[in-house]
């Protein structure tokens, strides 16, 4: 058998389905995905079959797989302009192109057990001397977490979107600065739409992209508790930045966006969804919850500690610590940071960091929780915390690397304590 006709059981991402939420990407141990401002896809040569990207997915879009030639897989510049997801070959079609069937299941075979051995090899440390911090991150929830549903509207499910109405639109960063963000409230009226702190919806702006097609959803976390922005309504919130340039400075109008920030109460949206079942908060009244964001990753820490807030009112809370590490260039771009400094000290711990502030040397997340290394410690040890991180993909590596300095610095072995904290769902990462 010649290398041209080795089959390969191709890992491939449906663009029809997927809603780029970057899930996949962040938590790839081997950086076997990338994606343009079109599409996700996975590098056939890099991709090992580890399968750490297949549960996270929300809707389902990177459950897929292609046998294919190897020397005719599809390439990265292929998927990239995918608008739907190839069919499957028959045999005669890969004998035709070259591959040998005779073979498939032997290859297929010999591709599950080498996936086998390098997911070993990922999950026990042996990565080289390069720092993985996704490897880290939780699939599961937190034990006490609620049941979440998921997958309600969308292109998986009978309904393929609900239509709410929008009934807020607050801008919550100082008029003026760069930093456009806005909290969005939108209703839902009669329809079903249960959600939890953690969960995530995609958004379907109006009109097509520049090649005729619908846009895709944009995917925004929910910023409400699980009983509404208001109490007691069918209704959740959003935290949305407007997007004016891309990752590399260049001016541009992100379409969900701006779609959003310039929505009018009375608005109708459509929306699917929800989405989301690992990066869910305790529902045990004595768990501490450590939150550490930047930007409109504030939004899951905001409704975690709205729903905290609302059962300490009731009193149903039972003292569970609360921590939030919150950065952002100034205090001015920080969202929610007026409402933030009004909530009582004896309810949550709350440490600011400002990498721009005036006058002033830059400091970041990991900074701030480096100078609380002692308090982090014991709540690393203590078997009812979790940890939270949301925001950039950038400030991933430094928080992570932060807790193992930390868990180090205390005599602890981070080795095994990181493996627990991903096995006991309670270090949980969603950045982008």
């Amino acid at each position: 058998m010649t290398t041209e006709s080795t089959l390969l059981k191709q890992h491939v991402i449906d663009p029809e389905i997927c809603i780029r939420c970057n899930t996949c990407e962040a938590i790839c141990p081997i950086d076997a995905i990338t994606h343009d401002s079109r599409n996700y896809v996975v590098k056939a040569d890099v991709c090992n079959l580890c399968m750490d990207c297949v549960s996270p997915c929300p809707t389902g879009a990177i459950d897929n797989w292609r046998m294919m030639p190897k020397a005719k897989a599809y390439s990265i510049e292929e998927q990239l302009k995918w608008d739907d997801l190839p069919g499957e070959l028959s045999a005669d079609q890969l004998a035709e192109l070259g591959g040998d069937v005779g073979e498939a299941a032997q290859q297929a075979q010999a591709v599950v057990q080498a996936a086998s051995a390098s997911a070993a090899s990922v999950s026990s440390g042996a990565s080289g001397d390069t720092f993985n911090s996704s490897q880290f991150g939780a699939t599961i929830p937190p034990w006490s977490a609620a049941h979440a549903y998921t997958n309600l509207y969308g292109p998986k499910a009978a309904e393929k979107f609900i239509t709410a109405t929008v009934t807020g639109n607050l801008r919550v960063t100082e008029v003026g600065t760069e930093y456009d963000t806005h909290h969005i409230v939108l209703d839902f009226g009669g329809m079903p739409f249960p959600v939890l702190e953690g969960q995530s919806i995609g958004i379907i702006p109006p009109g097509v992209d520049p090649s005729g097609k619908p846009h895709h959803a944009r995917q925004y976390s929910i910023a409400s508790p699980r009983n509404g922005e208001r109490p007691g309504h069918n209704n959740l919130s959003l935290t949305i930045k407007r997007v004016l340039e891309d990752h590399d400075g260049k001016p541009v109008r992100g379409v969900g966006s701006n779609y959003m920030c310039d929505l009018q109460v009375g608005d109708k949206v459509q929306v699917i969804g929800p989405f989301g079942a690992s990066f869910l908060m305790p529902n045990h009244p004595k768990s501490n919850i450590v939150m550490i964001c930047t930007g409109t990753g504030s939004a899951p820490m905001r409704a975690m500690t709205e729903w905290r807030r609302r059962l300490r009112a009731s009193g149903k809370f039972e003292g569970g610590k609360l921590m939030l590490f919150f950065g952002a260039r100034t205090p001015a771009e920080l969202p929610y940071f007026g409402p933030l400094n009004k909530l009582p000290k004896d309810f949550i711990d709350i440490e600011f960091s400002f990498s721009r502030e005036a006058g002033k040397p830059k400091r970041y997340v990991q900074d701030a929780m480096r100078d609380r290394a002692a308090d982090i410690a014991a709540l690393l040890q203590d078997a009812n915390t979790c940890f939270y991180v949301c925001g950039l993909k950038s400030m991933e590596e430094g928080v992570v690397m932060a807790l193992r300095d930390i868990a180090q610095g205390a005599g602890l072995d981070w080795e095994a304590m990181g493996a627990d904290l991903k096995k006991q769902g309670r270090l949980h990462l969603e950045t982008y």
